[in-house]
Formats: C-alpha cells, sequence, structure tokens
C-alpha cells in the first residue's frame, strides 16, 4: 500500500507524458485524478491503522542493493503517518487549485505528480538511501515549478532555493555515510542504526551534519533567507506544498533520525535548539509585522510558527513532542490555506500590496471569511488546531525552558498583531472602486479550502484524532532520548 502511494503519482507523471501537447484539459483531468487516488488510499490505511501499535506498520522490506546493505524499506508510525496523510491532502489540493494554469501546462502537471512522489518518498522510507534518494528527488520538481511559473525574480528565487539545500543535503549525506561506517553493520536500516550505541563524540559531530541538512528546510535562523523569496515568486500552489509540506520535511528529519538514532547530542544540544526555536518564534513574528507584501508576510509567519516545533523538539518531554508534531499537522493546513487565499485575492486584484488593498469584505465576502479562519486559526484562537499545537509545546516545555517559554508569549501577542492588522488593513473599511465588482470565490477554489477548514476546526475541538495516532511512537521516541 506504500508503495502505491509513491509510485501512482509517478505513473501519473508518465502517463501525462503520452497527452498531446495542446489537450491542456486532459492534462488537468489526469493530473487530478492520479493525485485523488493517493488520498484515497490514505483514507482506507487511516481505517486500517492501528492506533495501540508500538512498531512500524504497512512494512514492505526487499533486498535492493544487499552487498551494500542497501534495501527498498518502507513502513509508517505516528511520527510519519500524520505527515503522509497531510502530504496526500496537500498535493490534491494544490492539484486542484493549479487548474488556471494556462502556460506550459503538460510539464506543469508533470512535475506536480513528480514532487508528490518524492514527498511521500520521505516520509515512508526506513532505509537511509533511499530516504537520500527522495530528499533530493523533491528539489528538482520544485526547482523548475518556482523558476518556470513564478514571479518577475523566478529564476533568482529558484537557484537560491536548489543551492540552499542542496547544500544542506549534501552535508546531511556525510553524516548518513558516518553513521554507516562508524556502526559496522553494513546496513543502511534507519531502525537498526537508532538501536546502535554511537560514542558521545561521534554523535555531537554527526549531529550537527545532520541538523544542518534539516536545518536549512524547516527553515531554521539563520538559514532561513531562502524561503520568503521561494514563497514571493512561487505559484500559489507550489507556495501551499512549500510551507504545508516540504518545511515538515526538516522537522520530521530530527523526529525519524537525529533524535532517536543520536540521543545524547540531542540531550547536550537541546538548549541551542531550544534557542534557535525562541529565535524562529521571535524574529519570524517581528519580520512578518513589517512586510508591506501578503504573501510575505505568510512566509515569515511560516517561520516564526515553525519555531514552535523546534521548541518542542529540545523539550524532549512527551506532552512537548506531542506539540511539535501536532504543530507540523496544524501549520501544514493553516499555511496551505492563506497561501492559496492569498493567490485568490491575487487573481482578481492583481496586486498582494498590503496598502493597496482594503475593504474586501464588501467586494469577495467569502474569501474575506474564509482569510479571517484561516488568519485566526494561526494566531492561536482556542477552538482551532493551531491553539492546541502552541498549548502542548508551552505546557511540555514550561518545566526545562520556563524562561524561554514565557519569551516565547510575546511571539504569539506578535502573531495576533499582525494577522489583526492585516485583516483591518485588508479585509476591513470602504472598498476601493478599483475593487468593487470582484467575483467571489469559485466551486472549485471552495474546494480546495474546505477540506482544509474542516480539519482545522475538528482537530482544534477534538485534538485526539491526530494525537492518538501519534502517542505510541512518541513514547517510544522520549523513553530512547530520555527525556528531560
Amino acid at each position: 500500500m506504500l508503495s502505491s502511494l509513491i509510485f501512482i503519482p509517478l505513473l501519473g507523471s508518465l502517463a501525462i507524458l503520452l497527452v498531446p501537447r495542446e489537450q491542456d484539459r486532459t492534462v488537468k483531468w489526469v493530473g487530478t485524478i492520479f493525485g485523488l487516488i493517493p488520498l484515497l488510499i490514505v483514507a482506507y490505511l487511516w481505517g486500517q491503522y492501528s492506533y495501540s501499535a508500538q512498531g512500524m506498520q504497512f512494512v514492505e522490506h526487499y533486498d535492493w542493493i544487499p552487498s551494500l546493505g542497501i534495501s527498498y524499506y518502507l513502513g509508517t508510525d505516528g511520527l510519519s503517518f500524520p505527515m503522509v496523510i497531510l502530504t496526500a491532502l496537500i498535493s490534491f489540493l494544490a492539484i486542484l487549485a493549479s487548474w488556471n494554469i494556462k502556460n506550459r501546462v503538460k510539464d506543469y502537471f508533470f512535475l506536480m505528480l513528480l514532487l508528490e512522489t518524492g514527498m511521500m518518498g520521505v516520509f515512508v522510507a526506513l532505509d537511509y538511501v533511499l530516504f537520500y534518494v527522495f530528499w533530493e528527488l523533491v528539489l528538482v520538481p520544485m526547482y523548475f515549478l518556482i523558476g518556470i511559473w513564478g514571479g518577475p525574480r523566478r529564476e533568482y528565487a529558484a537557484i537560491k532555493f536548489f543551492l540552499y539545500t542542496l547544500i544542506g543535503s549534501v552535508i546531511m549525506l556525510v553524516g548518513i555515510l558516518a553513521l554507516y561506517f562508524n556502526a559496522g553493520l553494513n546496513t543502511f536500516d534507519m531502525l537498526a542504526l537508532a538501536k546502535h550505541k554511537f560514542a558521545p563524540a561521534f554523535q555531537f559531530w554527526v549531529f550537527l551534519a545532520l541538523f544542518f541538512g534539516f536545518a536549512v528546510k524547516v527553515p531554521v535562523f539563520p538559514f532561513h533567507t531562502w524561503l520568503p523569496d521561494a514563497h514571493v515568486e512561487a505559484p500559489t500552489a507550489v507556495s501551499a506544498i512549500l510551507a504545508g509540506v516540504l518545511l515538515k520535511m526538516g522537522t520530521y528529519g530530527f523526529l525519524r533520525v537525529s533524535h532517536p538514532t543520536l540521543p545524547e547530542a540531542a540531550k547536550a544540544l537541546a538548549v541551542p535548539i531550544a534557542i534557535l526555536g525562541l529565535i524562529n518564534i521571535i524574529y519570524g513574528a517581528l519580520a512578518a509585522m513589517a512586510q508591506k507584501d501578503l504573501k510575505k508576510l505568510v512566509a515569515y509567519s511560516s517561520i516564526s510558527h515553525m519555531g514552535f516545533t523546534l521548541l518542542g523538539l529540545a523539550a524532549m518531554t512527551p506532552v512537548a513532542i506531542q506539540g511539535a508534531a501536532f504543530q507540523m499537522f496544524s501549520h501544514g493546513l493553516i499555511s496551505a490555506m492563506l497561501f492559496l487565499l492569498v493567490g485568490m485575492i491575487y487573481d482578481r486584484a492583481h496586486t498582494r500590496e498590503i496598502a493597496k488593498l482594503g475593504g474586501l469584505f464588501n467586494t469577495i465576502p467569502t474569501i474575506a471569511v474564509i482569510l479571517a479562519f484561516a488568519s485566526f486559526a494561526s494566531l492561536g484562537l482556542p477552538g482551532l488546531s493551531g491553539f492546541v499545537a502552541e498549548f502542548l509545546v508551552f505546557l511540555g516545555s514550561f518545566g526545562a525552558y520556563r524562561t524561554f517559554v514565557i519569551i516565547a508569549t510575546s511571539g504569539v501577542v506578535f502573531t495576533a498583531g499582525y494577522y489583526l492588522w492585516m485583516i483591518q488593513r485588508v479585509l476591513m473599511g470602504e472598498a476601493k472602486k478599483e475593487y468593487l465588482g470582484l467575483p467571489d470565490i469559485t466551486a472549485r477554489e471552495l474546494g480546495t479550502v474546505v477540506p482544509l477548514m474542516i480539519f482545522t476546526t475538528l482537530l482544534g475541538l477534538f485534538p485526539s484524532l491526530l494525537m492518538d495516532i501519534m502517542n505510541p511512537a512518541i513514547l517510544g521516541l522520549v523513553a530512547k532520548v530520555g527525556g528531560m
């Protein structure tokens, strides 16, 4: 079943190559169908998922290159299955949001499905070589999606994205090879290497190598500068995937690789990681407050919100790591929704400059109401998923990092400030003449944001829907690391 999640989008991308270039509508339908199938499979797997199981589920394990200990090893647990759900959902909604693409439609949908293949592979791979193959595969379609269909500075943003992430990936590969050779087990099996006890000094240096690769993806300050450029220049649907899924690959790397495999280094470096998380929270919020471009505001907001995940990872208590993992899923939903809505506004008003917008409640009321909903979800309004995630992180981190938590709450205040300021400037007041008569949301656009609204609300009211999946794996991780 996990192989089908990876290779059905790949089959879809190959099917698109067979469609004549001028048949844009056929290409879009093929892309949509092959984007929907993995979502249906995930829904089936969710029904079959055992909430009480401690180990991996839906495992597939075959020898690939036995002489080097490389295998085709797939599996999912409470750390990765929420990301599998998120990837299938956001990918399908992004494809649905891409029906307004008019330039090189065949190439675009081919790359979107290839991107889904890479992302899905990262979250289910349990062999380091397989993991790295999928990790690198993601770079190629994302580079072209930004570089060809992006804004005026698309080539600069695409190259910057590619170079930052490639350099991080190469350093991460050095860390992976160090684990392989030092263990002497002749295997790249993640779970087997996680059971091996490495020397503390060795753990420290390998942790730093892996940290660099994962930190660029999150992104952690000061490796974050590629993100605002990539977001601003990327097409709307690609921004939704970038914020909704790609950033989570970095924090997933910490949960799957760094912490369980190098627990002593994780504990030794917990305070620096907590400091970096705190910087992300405060710096990202202040930078968002200073933005004049609506899309850039949401981009810096992502940097701020991923800081909560870092803080939870540093605390290493069960509740804090629950909050970190919950934040990964919740932020994926909310950030994707925000970028889709910003794209809808830009398609109508042809500007993202906050000062030029205004009174949109009076012209496009449905889009405006949903944007207000997404903003409140992002600032942590009780009853929505963002509140649950941040509350768990604060609650779980308070014992270990009381001062940091107190300072981090100012980030929540700043977040409320810039979102309320944005709502007041963009949505309220009298409508400007040039925006009178703008068409409101279409049925297709509604279909891209309503599922995200439903998930955001359900997880805010019933967080156990997600926490019951995550808990066994998180308790195992905390036991492995030793907690704080």
